[in-house]
């Protein structure tokens, strides 16, 4: 059952579509993530979904609710947080959570809350003096801490080292164990590979596919790539006219496939035939960075979310 619904959202900037037409649907339970590059209009999507934007047109439901007619009880069900977030640089983290969970009419118990997260031996450091990683997990518990059936996470790791991203991400997929449905926007192809059980890539204000990051990877032409230096030399013709093979690149002596799992048995089947041994193998899945790349216009512009 969907819990967030989108149907033909638009809104424009001083007449320039940032949003032209988007529409998904987010299921309960999962993390659906929101992919694209900067300037696609992600931002403002969930801008619209969060009630901070008021669309030009379309319709937007949280659990049923509109945000902008119903924001008191959206704000209910919904938690946030932004791309851009600060708090008072003196605030403590334990005079954060206690003031943010005030706003709530059933707000979490912040305590076990604050140390699911791993805040518990920080509740008394102010705000200012916090790690990058730590401001995260406190943005992260201060989304929580109204008990959301809905969190929107955006742009959750940008400006955070690899082992602060990865830590992140082991959060957010806890978040989501507990019931929570989290919609993750990002523009990172690792993380939304890692985390997201659907993805709907947006580019240039609309949606240009919806699907798991397995499906979209499957979308791009030659999804396994064979790559070897053949101890004698092979027809490229030959490996061209194989089973899922879309594509031969050769470099020097190095020959690359692109196919499918299909084409993998298909080469190795033509070199024994030939006696041709494949030196220094490799076989790789595309990633989801392939397929993004695939999907989306090069050169975008630099306008913003």
């Amino acid at each position: 059952m969907a819990i967030i619904e989108v149907e033909d959202l638009r809104k424009a900037y001083g007449g320039t579509p940032a949003v032209d037409g988007v529409s998904f649907a987010v299921e309960a339970g999962e993390i659906f993530g929101i992919l694209g590059p900067n300037g696609a209009g992600k931002t403002t999507t969930v801008e619209c979904v969060e009630g901070l934007r008021t669309p030009d047109a379309g319709r937007v439901r949280v659990a049923g609710l509109d945000p902008l007619a119903d924001h008191d009880r959206v704000t209910e069900v919904l938690g946030v947080q932004l791309q851009q977030s600060e708090l008072q640089p003196r605030l403590t983290v334990g005079e954060a959570l206690r003031l943010y969970s005030a706003f709530y009419p059933d707000p979490a118990d912040w305590r076990p809350l604050a140390a699911r997260l791993g805040l518990a031996d920080r509740l008394d450091v102010r705000f200012g003096k916090l790690s990058g990683g730590q401001k995260q997990r406190l943005f992260i518990a201060l989304a929580l801490v109204g008990n959301p059936r809905v969190v929107v996470l955006d742009e959750l790791t940008t400006g955070l080292d690899p082992r602060g991203r990865r830590d992140t991400w082991r959060l957010i997929e806890q978040v989501r164990d507990s019931g929570v449905t989290v919609l993750l926007v990002t523009h990172f192809m690792e993380e939304a590979q890692r985390l997201c059980d659907r993805i709907a890539l947006i580019d240039r204000g609309r949606v240009t596919a919806v699907d798991t990051p397995a499906g979209l990877i499957s979308r791009t032409a030659g999804a396994t790539v064979i790559s070897f230096t053949p101890s004698a030399p092979v027809p490229e013709a030959e490996l061209a006219a194989l089973p899922g093979a879309t594509a031969v690149d050769r470099v020097d002596e190095r020959l690359t496939v692109h196919g499918s799992d299909e084409t993998v048995n298909a080469v190795m089947s033509l070199l024994a035939r030939r006696g041709v041994t494949a030196e220094q193998l490799r076989v790789s899945d595309t990633s989801l960075n392939d397929a993004y790349l695939d999907l989306t216009e090069p050169d975008h512009d630099d306008r913003d979310d």
